[in-house]
């Protein structure tokens, strides 16, 4: 950047007011010196443009992925980038800058300098190349967001790193998991129970939430007699304290074998559900709970588990409710992870990093948090899924596992499997409170906290761990074989699952592909369960941990996009081939217009009454006598007619 003054040349014209009055004033105009360009730099540029065009080479990139142009420029790809000029005009600036700090005395040493300068040179090159590239087409798109190229102009032979309609399996997309029966016969052990609070799934969390609430009063009765004061509860007072203000009508409390009556049934309704015995009880029959004994059910609950009243319960009691907990677990694999507490994670869809996620224990909490929101009620974009409890701690700390994986084609369906990572909260685990520096491990979130003392040394400052060293955690546990035969077959399978569940809702297309973030947490038998997946995971090197790795999985994303594209034999680096489903042809569109006719079909009308089946012999005959019709008389034909007749 420089500055030239002039001198306004005689015949200019007449100066501004100002000037009139200020003669002495000059005027400034700023301007951005260009670069001197060398003659052999540039040609050298322009063979190599010419060739990377030559090649299909030319990519782009939007968003911060450094590693992704350095591994592209080294294979001789070209960057076609906009916005060049400004950055010629930022470098400058920070060139003057510096001038100005070297002139004040202080300096940064001469081999830096040198560096710096030989850093600008091949800056200046690149943006040579990229202006003279600035009119070809694109072949290789890497953006942070789905929406910032659209795939319907793309040529086929583009590539991009998004598919369209990729949503529907990410954080509000799980909920379709819940289908899984209709892909594959297996218990729905691998995702936590997910609704969209829309309309048509409110009323299924309702009575889920109820459900559980039921288990968890016949858990605590049980476990309470097993392990006595040691079972963890919150010992407050809070929750009742909450409820008795929401709610208009105030609850009572209800007995305890009454309660233990009641959760029993609720538990033998929901499996002669599952068993489809209850199609031949009438609608008219009535329910177990009505609403008002439901609220005081809940809240007789509230006061029993959150606030550890004390109850006595006799071994009868304990073995009946013992028996029907392992009845519902036959069914119901998740009722190891419920808890007892019945606590739920809220998240909005439509938002990432953590932001907006909360944990809530009352029912009423919930339902409140989303209704304040109409339009993510209007989008179905709210998101209720059941917190796992009793996870994995290690040395007292809750952690989840970031799982990278690459999806390169939808049809057939192929699945690539990576590395992964840990993530520590800041906070001792605790259910006395549901901060989220407790609950949740984002490091978006973690990362602007401070570790608390009380948290163990073994858990790193920066809230991370690779692989490797949860592998020789578990080792030293004696656990360390599980993680090949529980954990990565586990996360392996729950992949696999989640997709194949959003294979139909996905818009396939070749020469795409894109690279995911799934988040799992374990439960204390190694076994886990997907929380959720992120579109477009973090690539920020904010640790160690993450700056090895981070680099890594995107220089291997490249090998697999686009060497073993073209060679199945070329090296994918740390990425395994998982899953590749038979191709499934799709028929070709012959034109057919389908059409359904039809009308409305009105409400039903009540049939009229029925008359009684034995009438009196007298009264049915003088029905019928009365229905017989009366006999015509014959009319004789006219004279004429007899007539003619004997004529």
């Amino acid at each position: 950047m420089g500055t030239r003054v002039f001198e306004p040349p005689e015949g200019m014209g007449r100066l501004s007011s100002y000037q009139a009055i200020r003669p002495e004033v000059r005027i400034s105009y700023n301007f951005v010196s260009q670069p001197v360009l060398n003659p052999d730099r540039m040609r050298k540029a322009k063979t190599f443009a010419d060739q990377a065009v030559k090649m299909h080479k030319v990519f782009s990139i939007q968003g911060p992925y450094p590693v992704i142009r350095a591994v592209l420029r080294a294979r001789g790809w070209v960057e076609q980038r906009m916005h060049c000029f400004k950055r010629q005009m930022h470098r400058h600036q920070s060139s003057k800058s510096r001038v100005h700090s070297n002139d004040a005395g202080v300096s940064d040493g001469d081999d830096e300098d040198s560096d710096d300068d030989e850093k600008q040179q091949t800056d200046k090159l690149h943006d040579i190349m990229s202006r003279l590239v600035r009119n070809e087409m694109v072949y290789f798109y890497w953006t942070n967001r789905r929406d910032a190229i659209d795939t319907n102009n793309l040529h086929k032979d583009q590539i991009i790193n998004h598919f369209a309609k990729s949503g529907s399996f990410t954080t509000g997309g799980l909920c379709i998991n819940q289908n899984l029966h209709w892909f594959e016969s297996a218990d729905p052990d691998t995702f936590p129970r997910c609704y969209r609070l829309a309309a048509d799934e409110r009323h299924a969390f309702i009575e889920d939430y109820r459900r559980t609430v039921c288990t968890s009063l016949l858990k605590y009765i049980v476990e309470r007699k097993h392990f006595g004061q040691a079972i963890q509860t919150s010992h407050s007072t809070e929750v009742v304290q909450g409820w008795r203000i929401q709610n208009k009508r105030q609850p009572r409390l209800m007995e305890l074998s009454k309660m233990i009556n009641n959760a029993l049934k609720v538990c033998q309704e929901f499996l002669d559900s599952l068993q489809h015995t209850d199609i031949d009880i009438s609608l008219e029959t009535p329910q177990t709970l009505t609403l008002e004994e439901w609220d005081d059910f809940i809240y007789s609950y509230y006061f029993v588990v959150h606030c550890g009243a004390e109850i006595q319960s006799s071994d009868n009691t304990v073995t009946v409710c013992k028996a029907m907990l392992q009845r519902v677990e036959r069914v119901s694999p998740q009722l190891n992870i419920d808890g007892i507490h019945n606590i739920w994670i809220i998240k909005p869809g439509a938002k990432s990093r953590g932001r907006g996620i909360k944990c809530a224990k009352r029912l009423d909490q919930i339902l409140e948090l989303v209704d304040g929101d109409p339009t993510h009620i209007e989008e179905s974009k709210w998101v209720v899924q059941k917190y796992l409890e009793r996870p994995l701690l290690i040395h007292g700390t809750k952690f989840d596992v970031r799982q990278w994986f690459l999806v390169t084609d939808w049809n057939p369906l192929t699945v690539w499997f990576y590395k992964n990572y840990l993530r520590f909260s800041t906070q001792p685990y605790s259910l006395d409170t549901m901060d989220s520096s407790v609950h949740l491990c984002n490091n978006s979130i973690q990362k602007h906290l401070r570790p608390s003392q009380r948290r163990h040394q073994g858990i790193p400052a920066d809230n991370m761990w690779s692989d490797d060293q949860f592998r020789m955690f578990l080792s030293s546990q004696g656990r360390e074989a599980q993680w090949q035969t529980v954990v990565v077959p586990g996360m392996k399978s729950a992949v696999i699952r989640a997709l194949l569940t959003a294979q139909d809702l996905i818009e396939s297309r070749k020469n795409t592909f894109e690279l995911y973030g799934a988040d799992f947490m374990l439960g204390g038998d190694l076994h886990p369960w997907l929380i959720e997946i992120n579109a477009s995971p973090t690539m920020a090197p904010s640790t160690p941990v993450t700056a090895r790795l981070c680099a890594a999985v995107q220089e291997d994303t490249l090998r697999v996009v686009l060497d073993w594209r073209a060679d199945r034999c070329a090296n994918t680096g740390d990425f395994e081939l998982i899953y590749r489903q038979a191709a499934v042809a799709i028929p070709q569109y012959v034109g057919v217009n389908l059409l359904v006719e039809g009308f409305a079909i009105k409400g039903h009308r009540p049939l009229p009454r029925l008359r009684s089946s034995k009438p009196s012999v007298t009264k049915h005959q003088a029905l019928l006598k009365k229905k017989e019709p009366t006999a015509e008389k014959v009319k004789p034909l006219p004279k004429m007619v007899s007539k003619s007749a004997e004529a």
